[in-house]
């Protein structure tokens, strides 16, 4: 457990390259807000969190399964998780954010996650 990296993951790297790329700004892991988000950005008030898919049991992903040792340790931790990410979803919107999640797998689409992030971040049209 002691391996297990909180901030600076390879997953988050990539989606902070892809952003830079793009041209977008931001801020990393503002503790004044919920959640301490993975990229916030102030001007849009929108913030991106990259979830693992095993820790955050990524539904329908290969890479979430359940462990095999410990089962009564492993399954109320995630499950924890998997609450707290709600419970901060929730309290980013009553403060005004919106938030995108990202997953682990999808950052091995550069592309895709260029294209997501696009869309989340562009202003909404008006006629």
């Amino acid at each position: 457990m002691r391996r297990i990296r909180k901030v600076d993951t390879k997953p988050e790297i990539v989606v902070r390259q892809v952003a830079h790329a793009l041209g977008y700004r931001f801020r990393l892991h503002r503790r004044d807000l919920p959640g301490t988000p993975d990229l916030v950005f102030p001007r849009h008030r929108k913030v991106v969190q990259v979830h693992g898919c095993f820790w955050h049991q990524h539904e329908g992903c290969r890479l979430k399964r359940q462990p095999k040792t410990r089962p009564d340790y492993w399954l109320p931790k995630l499950a924890r998780n998997m609450a707290r990410d709600v419970e901060t979803c929730d309290r980013l919107a009553a403060l005004g954010w919106e938030t995108l999640v990202i997953w682990e797998c999808e950052t091995r689409d550069r592309e895709g996650v260029a294209e997501r992030l696009t869309r989340f971040l562009q202003p909404p049209r008006v006629c």
